[in-house]
């Protein structure tokens, strides 16, 4: 994958998460704060915990920190898989902000 298609995947997952944020807050009572800044998306939560998900350019891929941990994903031409075998992407931050926000939550690209 080359540096350019990387950047149009990675800031279609970051929009991705941007809009979900969006459709969440309308349609919960989650109160999810999504800030951006750059390659960053932080989510916060009312609990004051935090998700950062945030691009690493040199390596092709996009970390998620969350309570539950670190991950690394990588793109496989389809979906952002993490590196390690625990899922996708969405998947993964889905089950993670549900466990921070304390509802049910649904990402999605």
């Amino acid at each position: 994958m080359t540096d350019l298609e990387f950047m149009d995947h990675a800031e279609k997952l970051l929009l991705a998460v941007e809009r979900s944020c969006d459709r969440i807050n309308d349609a919960t009572d989650a109160d999810v704060d999504a800030q951006r800044s750059g390659g960053m998306v932080t989510l916060t939560f009312p609990n004051r915990s935090q998700i950062v998900i945030n691009l690493q350019k040199p390596l092709h891929e996009v970390w998620m920190a969350a309570r539950s941990g670190g991950y690394h994903y990588r793109f496989d031409g389809q979906a952002w898989q993490d590196t390690k075998g625990a899922g996708e992407f969405f998947d993964c931050l889905s089950r993670d902000a549900a466990a921070q926000a304390g509802l049910p939550l649904q990402f999605s690209a």
